[in-house]
């Protein structure tokens, strides 16, 4: 995982580019199609998919008007725009299938919150994936747009989507269900993939909780301390992206759009339980963490209530021995035993000696060492 100061400065940072881009729509009319967001991918580029039960074509186009065909065929197509820069293209798309401008303000605003809306003809939903950094060890959230109509679904993809490659996958297998199935249960598998994708990232920061309840036992140093806050911030993070997708999922479900076959609802009902599920280990993370901090603060106030104890025996030890040789040194005549030769070696070191042991013997026998 990243260091604090590291993981909150390019936080920040973010932060502050993305409320100056947002700044940009600022005196503009509602509806106006203007990127939002960070550019994670250099261009936008444009993949179809165009299938039924009998074949399977997969091409790049360069235009939006190379689209315009294969959404009017009658076989299922599946365009996806990656990258969500090149507003124009986003645009052109959206006015030929009949999207409505405050839907196409949504799509290239990353800071959409999830949501769905159907009517008879189309489905719109705003879905966000997990994704987790291999490089920083940062937690990071990208939205993907779907548009649903009849024989086509529409994927707006603000970054590639590692979840989507295995629905892809199975478009390539003839005998495969989703060659047989229509736009909606494409839709459904895309959801479902992401969804099942947050499970990946939550178990990494599983391990990384499980590290961090190790080390704030054993070595409770300021590190932890500031990897707990960090780790605290990324699940508040994790749950406040993660949460609306409950949301957007039941009224999927719930539906009465004529789009949604009834028979796709169970698979739905599916999807809703896995996010629960998500949650429920977001939250498990959340108490864990919580619990954390007073396992760190535990562990210091015992280390150093381990290292007074310590102090404190060495002082009571050398209580005695230091009046000892207070005595013996205040250099007075008449103190007969200055005199003896074989005082200093034999008497005074044999003394101190005797009162140092008998004291750690005590201490001992008191089960205080």
């Amino acid at each position: 995982m990243e260091p604090i100061a590291d993981g909150t400065q390019r936080r920040t940072r973010k932060i502050r580019s993305l409320l100056l881009r947002s700044s940009k729509k600022a005196g503009l009319s509602p509806g106006s199609v203007v990127f939002v967001g960070e550019r994670k991918l250099p261009s936008t580029t444009i993949r179809i998919i165009d299938y039924d039960a009998t074949h399977h074509d997969e091409r790049e186009v360069s235009s939006a008007e190379e689209c315009f065909p294969s959404i009017d065929s009658p076989t299922t197509t599946w365009i996806m725009v990656e990258g969500l820069q090149n507003t124009e293209v986003i645009e052109k798309l959206g006015k030929h299938i009949g999207m409505q401008s405050l839907d196409l303000e949504d799509v290239v605003n990353t800071f959409q919150r999830p949501r769905f809306e159907a009517d008879e003809d189309q489905l719109f939903c705003v879905v966000k994936g997990l994704r987790h950094s291999g490089e920083t060890g940062e937690l990071s959230i990208d939205q993907t747009t779907l548009v649903v109509g009849r024989n086509y679904l529409i994927s707006f993809q603000e970054n590639h989507e590692q979840a989507f490659e295995a629905v892809e996958k199975r478009l390539n297998n003839p005998g495969g269900r989703h060659r047989s199935q229509g736009a909606l249960y494409l839709a459904y598998s895309l959801i479902d993939a992401l969804v099942d994708h947050y499970f990946s990232p939550l178990e990494i920061m599983a391990e990384h909780i499980e590290h961090l309840e190790l080390k704030a036992v054993s070595d409770p140093r300021p590190e932890v301390l500031k990897a707990i806050h960090r780790t605290k911030r990324d699940l508040a993070f994790v749950r406040r992206s993660i949460l609306p997708m409950r949301e957007v999922i039941s009224a999927f479900q719930r539906s009465d759009s004529g789009l949604i076959a009834g028979s796709m609802r169970p698979y739905l009902a599916d999807v809703y339980d896995h996010v629960i599920q998500v949650l429920d280990i977001v939250e498990s993370f959340r108490d864990i963490v919580g619990g954390l901090l007073d396992t760190y603060l535990s562990s210091v106030s015992n280390r150093m209530n381990e290292v007074m104890k310590l102090l404190t025996l060495i002082a009571t030890v050398f209580i005695p021995l230091t009046f000892i040789a207070g005595v013996y040194g205040m250099n007075f005549d008449h103190m007969p035993e200055l005199h003896w030769v074989w005082f200093y070696p034999h008497g005074f070191w044999i003394t101190i000696a005797v009162v140092a042991l008998l004291m750690l013997a005590l201490f001992r026998r008191r089960g205080w060492i």
